[in-house]
């Protein structure tokens, strides 16, 4: 294998990597800023309040996701395996 493909798998794995964690990851970002603005508007300063809403919203969109990413990680797996020598 030469090593410009090398660094074109890398290269294609890690933007799989990114493009489905993304949509979980960003959901649990918007909660989290979402909560903590009402606690700065609040003035409640608990730490332990933003995990609860924020695991429950990213398990939900994981759950709603979870076809998509493995739609796309199949391709991507027939993809590697369909490029082999």
């Amino acid at each position: 294998m030469e090593l410009g493909s090398a660094l074109d798998i890398g290269r294609e794995a890690f933007y799989m990597a990114l493009s489905t964690s993304a949509p979980i990851l960003l959901i649990g970002m918007v909660v989290g800023l979402a909560i903590s603005v009402v606690q700065s508007v609040t003035q409640l300063q608990e730490q332990t309040l933003t995990f609860v809403p924020k695991i429950a919203a990213m398990v939900v969109a994981a759950a709603y996701f979870i076809p998509w990413i493995a739609n796309r990680m199949l391709n991507y797996a027939q993809q590697m395996f369909g490029s082999l020598p």
